[in-house]
């Protein structure tokens, strides 16, 4: 679809849909647009009915409109720090009827309460920004360069935001560049245990660029390595479990840990 609009602030939204149009989405026509790394999220998300979830950076709201989808009977907080974004995931609640369900905040994830209570959540999940200011090429789009590159907030301050916001045994859950695990491990062994990381392979004779990490507070079992997800067929079409999920919403399992 490309219906475009002009918001008052004169950014250009096309009117989307994600998981084969289960979910309309309202997103800017330039600069950062939803790809398939929240959605990959999403559907590996360790959600169950009646959790509280947060997504840190929610942005347009992809995860939270996805993860809902898929699971209807949750209550989603987002909380976004650029006003373009946190508008369109709130116009996105509307869009998809989960208003009730699927609250957005504007703040940075650094700010402490109000903005998110903490210890109350079941689940958090977050897609951060990927590249390193001291390694980037930042786009000119500014939406686009807040979504690709840290500024100011690093990997430790995601992670150090969703312990204070979940519960005792909650578990996190964020997808990273395979190249980011270093600057990842360090923060959360220090203050989560039980840490899965689910490799992401392009094709089944490639390497992963991306994982999945899935923590959990207050607890101290040993890191696990999961054989992942390959993500595509040699042809280049989805594999049969991850077309599964881009277009119906299901659940995506990484193999079990080993």
């Amino acid at each position: 679809m490309s219906l475009s609009t002009k918001t008052e602030a004169e950014v250009e939204i096309t009117e989307d849909s994600l998981l084969g149009g289960k979910v309309r989405f309202l997103q800017p026509a330039a600069g950062y647009r939803a790809a398939v790394d929240p959605l990959l999220l999403s559907a590996m998300a360790p959600a169950e009915t009646g959790m509280k979830v947060l997504d840190l950076g929610c942005g347009a709201g992809a995860i939270p409109l996805c993860l809902l989808a898929r699971v209807p009977e949750l209550s989603v907080t987002g909380i976004e720090a650029e006003e373009t974004m946190c508008s369109l995931a709130g116009r996105n609640a509307d869009l998809n009827g989960v208003a009730e369900r699927f609250e957005v905040r504007h703040g940075r994830i650094e700010a402490r309460p109000p903005l998110f209570e903490e210890g109350a959540f079941d689940l958090v999940l977050s897609n951060p920004p990927y590249q390193m200011p001291e390694t980037a090429d930042p786009s000119v789009n500014r939406l686009k360069a807040t979504a690709h590159v840290e500024a100011g907030t690093v990997a430790a301050d995601w992670i150090e935001a969703a312990f204070r916001a979940l519960r005792h045994k909650g578990r996190f859950a964020m997808i990273q560049r395979t190249d980011r695990l270093a600057d990842l491990l360090a923060p959360l062994d220090r203050r989560f245990g039980g840490i899965e990381i689910h490799p992401l392979y392009p094709k089944p004779d490639r390497p992963a660029k991306r994982v999945i990490l899935i923590a959990r507070k207050g607890v101290r079992t040993p890191l696990a390595l999961s054989s992942g997800v390959v993500l595509h067929n040699m042809d280049g079409s989805y594999s049969p479990a991850v077309a599964a999920a881009l277009e119906t919403g299901c659940a995506l399992a990484a193999a079990s840990p080993e």
